[in-house]
C-alpha cells in the first residue's frame, strides 16, 4: 500500500460507520461497463456535499488489487450484481487530489505537475521494482511486462480552472499533462475524475 498507489481507503470505511450512509455502489456496476472501452475516461461534476470524495474511495477499495473487500461490499446492491468478480480487485489504483498537490506547489501548476509525476513514479518503481522517470513510460512498461492495469482516481481536477481563471498557460501545462498521461493509453483501464466545474 502506497500513499496514492492503492493507498488507505479507510474514508469509505468511515462513512459506512456513519450513522447515515446511502448505499451508491450500483455507480461501481456503471463503472465496470466502461472499464476498457473507449468510454473509460469519466468526468463527474456536482456541487460540494454530494458525496464525490466517498464515491471515489468506494472505487479505490472495490478495484484495489491490494485486499479483499468483499466484507465491506457484502450488504450492498453491487455484491449481488452478476458482474461483481469481473473487476473486483483485479486493478493498481493511483488516487490523487488536485487540490493537494497544487498547495503543496506553492499554486505553480509547472511544478504541481513535477511533484505529481515524481511522487507516482517513486511508489511505482518501489511496488514494481522497475527504472525510468517518465510517469507513462513506467506505467506502459508495467503493463506490457506484468500485466497491470490502471484505475485513476483523480479528485479536485478542476481546481487550476478555478483557482487560476485567467491563467490559460498555466490551464494548458495541466490540461497537457491529463492529455499526456491518458490519450490512447492502453494502461488505463478507467479514468474517474471529480470536481465542481460546470462542464
Amino acid at each position: 500500500m502506497g500513499y496514492y498507489l492503492n493507498p488507505d481507503k479507510g474514508n469509505f470505511k468511515l462513512a459506512l460507520n456513519s450513522e447515515i450512509y446511502v448505499d451508491k455502489t450500483g455507480l461501481i456496476a456503471a463503472t465496470n461497463k466502461l472499464i476498457n472501452t473507449q468510454q473509460r475516461y469519466v468526468c463527474v461534476s456536482r456541487p460540494r456535499r454530494f458525496g464525490k470524495s466517498i464515491a471515489m474511495s468506494m472505487l479505490a477499495n472495490y478495484y484495489d488489487c491490494e485486499g479483499d473487500p468483499s466484507e465491506l461490499f457484502r450488504p450492498f446492491e453491487i455484491f449481488n450484481d452478476p458482474g461483481y468478480e469481473a473487476h473486483q480487485g483485479k486493478y493498481e489504483v493511483i488516487s490523487i487530489d488536485i487540490q493537494r498537490f497544487l498547495s503543496e506547489a506553492g499554486g505553480s501548476v509547472e511544478k504541481m505537475v513535477k511533484i505529481i509525476r515524481a511522487s507516482l513514479g517513486k511508489e511505482l518503481r518501489e511496488k514494481f521494482g522497475v527504472a525510468g522517470t517518465k510517469l507513462e513510460k513506467l506505467m506502459e512498461g508495467i503493463h506490457q511486462n506484468q500485466g497491470r492495469s490502471f484505475v485513476v482516481l483523480i479528485d479536485e481536477w478542476d481546481c487550476i480552472f478555478r483557482v487560476k481563471k485567467d491563467a490559460k498557460k498555466e490551464q494548458d501545462i495541466f490540461l497537457d499533462f491529463l492529455r499526456s498521461w491518458f490519450k490512447d493509453r492502453s494502461f488505463i483501464a478507467l479514468a474517474y475524475m471529480t470536481g465542481i466545474l460546470p462542464i
